[in-house]
Parts: C-alpha cells; structure tokens; sequence
C-alpha cells in the first residue's frame, strides 16, 4: 500500500473510531485491542495505529506504555476541571463571536439551530453531532485559531465521558434553547450577554452530567 493510500485510510479509520467513542459505542476506560478492531474493519494494523496516534493527539485515546490504546475517562475533580476549562474558553470564544461575526456566520448560527431542532424533533439522533455542529460554528465565527484547537480537545472530551450516561429529553431541549439565546446574542453583537449565556448553558450541562453519572455536582 503507497504512503499516501495508508495515510488516507488512517483517516477514514480515525473518524470511524471517532464516532464510536463520542455515541458511546466505546466506553471510557475501554482498551484498544488493535488486533481484534484490525480483523473487525478489514485493514492491516498500519492504518489502524495512525489512526489510534490521532486520536491520542486529540485526548479521546490515551497511550500507556507496554499497555497499549485505552479510551479516556475522568474522575469527578477531572470533570470539574475539564468543565472550568471549557467554560474559560467557549465563553471567550463566544465574546469574539459577537464581536466579530458578519451576515454569513448568524445565518450559519442560526441554520445549525435550525438544523438541531428539526432533527430532534423527528428523533433524538445523533445528539453528539448536532451540539458539536452548533459549538463549531460559534468557533469558527470567532475566528481564533488557538481557542478553537483547545476547545475541540475539551469538547470532545466532555462529548465522550457523557456519552454512556443519561441525557434527559428536557435536558436536550433545553440546551437547543439555550443555542438560539447564544446566537441571538452573537448576532446582536452582544458578546458579554454571548458569554454569560454560554456559563449558564455549559454549567447545566456539568450539573446534569454529574446528577447523571450519580456524583454530587461540583461548585
């Protein structure tokens, strides 16, 4: 196999395993059998571990020397911090969003809200992607490289540790609301309304997670 076949193959692999972890069809803790996931997809182990190195580099895999690939997971004082982290930035990220937005980036705001609520209300599928879809293109509006690379470790972190637990659909629907107050915010230019409204979102999202996962909240 050329190096560039090998090399766009770790992709395809990396954003096959990518979704497993973040819908919680591999827990946190899980070790990484490369034998077994190589005879499962097909593919010589290559591929499969620069797919597995990816997704170290991204915090979802953690590497333990003579043990191999184990799926992150988090005690409750890493939550906490994992939420304080992200809380930090995100409400950043969500000031610059307001202030540098233009016509395009409401629109694309508010379609990925749009997008959110037709899609639950038809189903609650792929909860994951559609709050990473809104969460991104609040991102990519505040245009701030190195925030949006720290936020996509942390998000997807969060992302995964919930993925095993409950989510209530009164919870999801009230994060779809808290959205659209976000992105009205952003769209008036309203960037520390933005940023508060993001605490208060990103803060029920912790409370819930923890009642969740059965540990008292945090803070």
């Amino acid at each position: 196999m050329s190096e560039t076949l090998q090399r766009g193959l770790a992709v395809q692999i990396a954003e096959l395993l990518r979704e497993r972890l973040l819908s919680g069809s591999i827990r946190p803790g899980t070790r990484i059998n490369e034998v077994v996931l190589a005879r499962e997809l097909g593919t010589s182990r290559g591929p499969l571990r620069e797919a597995v190195r990816q997704l170290v580099s991204e915090g979802l895999l953690v590497h333990t020397p003579n043990r191999g690939a184990t799926v992150f997971s988090a005690d409750a004082d890493d939550v906490a911090a994992l939420f304080e982290l992200r809380m930090a930035l995100e409400a950043a990220s969500a000031r610059l969003a307001a202030e540098r937005r233009d016509d395009r980036d409401v629109t694309a705001l508010h379609s990925a809200c749009a997008r959110a609520r037709k899609t639950i209300q038809g189903g609650r599928r792929l909860v994951h992607r559609l709050d990473l879809d809104f969460h991104r293109t609040l991102t990519d509006t505040a245009r701030s490289p190195r925030i949006a690379e720290q936020l996509w470790r942390v998000q997807q972190q969060i992302i995964l540790l919930r993925s095993p637990l409950d989510v209530p659909p009164a919870h999801t629907a009230r994060s779809l609301d808290d959205h659209e107050e976000i992105a009205a915010a952003v769209a008036e230019g309203e960037g520390e309304r933005a940023a508060a409204l993001m605490n208060l979102h990103l803060d029920r999202v912790r409370v819930q997670m923890t009642a969740s996962a059965g540990t008292p909240a945090v803070g």
